[in-house]
């Protein structure tokens, strides 16, 4: 009988110690799975701080050309659109006809001055004999009155005949003074009219590309009005473009930037030419030029876009939606073990929608992509990884 009943104990236990274990495993089965986030991996890569500058292409100087010279009709036309022109080289001649007749009465006018001056010597070297003459007959009339010799009627005579001597020589230096007046003023307008004639060649004072011509053969010269060329001083062409006062600060002279133009199918170089050091009050925008290197020269008034680079760094890098801003903070979510820690951090530069830890985090350690997605330190969640992209 107490062998059976001992029998029966251990059966019992057996089957207790079976049951147990059954029931645990089902109790845990019930339990409800912690929910689920997505979780991006934090890795090691380089990022750009980018600038994007919108516009159009401009000339850096453009120089405007018209006519020093009015009233002449243009004959000739010795450039087009798009030429590369010297410093000095002719781009147009105007009719310089009436300037040849100008010029050949004014020869005429310095030759009769010529002649006038030399008549004037002629007869101050007349003068100046005659004045010595009777200032001589005068003396002698003098000394012979003395001795009553000559009588006062006759010292009157050598007396108004000196006079009339005097008279005669100041009016041939006057006429002298004049005749040198005379060709002095014809060869100033001699110097005018040879400067006209100059002038009737439209020269460039710089070398560079013709971007416009308004000139006409027969058409008239004006110096009012549009210019007959617009000329690209030594071909530079920039680009240029308005950005935001925020952004206006993050740029430089010098800074490289990469530039893409209107149907053209690759990038140009180039490099920040000019910030300009004030924004416009209404739109708040700031004017930004971006010169282009080398020879390469899309057309004025196109579109263009720069890509500046204003700051460049390697580090531990997580997409920007996964960093929280919070009352001056900044933090991030990291997934340990099924655990989530918030974390503060230190970031660092942010672009194509990542942002640079540079301190509180570390390659390989994963953070909720989403940052503030239901889930707060110490939650115990069940992470998704990221589609990579």
């Amino acid at each position: 009988m107490t062998r059976i009943m001992t029998r029966l104990m251990h059966r019992s236990l057996l089957l207790l110690a079976l049951v147990l274990p059954l029931g645990a495993g089902a109790a845990r089965a019930n339990e409800p799975r912690p929910p689920s986030v997505t979780v991006a991996t934090a890795s090691r890569g380089e990022v750009r701080d980018l600038v994007i500058v919108t516009g159009s292409f401009v000339a850096r100087e453009e120089v405007l050309i018209s006519p020093e010279v009015e009233g002449l009709s243009i004959v000739e036309i010795l450039v087009e659109e798009g030429d590369q022109v010297a410093a000095g080289q002719v781009l147009a001649r105007l009719n310089r006809a009436m300037l040849d007749v100008q010029l050949a009465q004014n020869a005429a006018q310095i030759a009769r001055a010529e002649a006038s001056i030399a008549q004037s010597n002629a007869s101050i070297a007349e003068a100046t004999a005659n004045k010595s003459l009777t200032d001589q007959q005068l003396q002698r009339t003098r000394q012979l009155q003395t001795t009553g010799v000559a009588s006062n009627d006759q010292l009157d005579q050598r007396l108004s005949a000196s006079r009339a001597a005097n008279a005669r020589l100041d009016a041939a230096h006057h006429a002298l003074r004049l005749g040198e007046a005379d060709l002095t003023l014809a060869r100033a307008q001699r110097e005018d009219i040879a400067l006209r004639i100059a002038r009737s060649e439209i020269r460039t004072p710089v070398g560079g590309v013709v971007s416009r011509r308004t000139a006409r053969v027969g058409a008239v010269a004006a110096a009012v009005g549009d210019p007959l060329f617009r000329i690209i001083s030594e071909g530079a062409v920039e680009l240029e473009g308005d950005i935001a006062e925020t952004t206006l600060a993050k740029l430089k002279p010098g800074q490289k930037a990469a530039i893409d133009a209107a149907g053209w199918d690759r990038q140009l170089a180039g490099s920040v030419r000019l910030v300009a050091p004030e924004v416009n009050r209404a739109n708040r925008l700031g004017r930004v030029r971006i010169a282009l290197d080398g020879t390469d020269r899309p057309p004025l008034g196109s579109f263009g876009r720069g890509l500046v680079e204003v700051a460049r760094s390697e580090g531990v890098l997580v997409p920007l939606s996964a960093v929280m801003f919070a009352q001056g903070a900044v933090s991030v979510q990291v997934v340990k073990d099924g655990l989530v820690e918030t974390r503060t951090v230190v970031p660092g530069l942010r672009a194509d929608n990542r942002i640079e830890i540079r301190q509180g985090l570390q390659a390989g350690e994963q953070v909720v992509a989403v940052s503030g997605s239901f889930v707060r330190n110490g939650d115990r969640v069940t992470p998704i990884a990221l589609a990579a992209r």
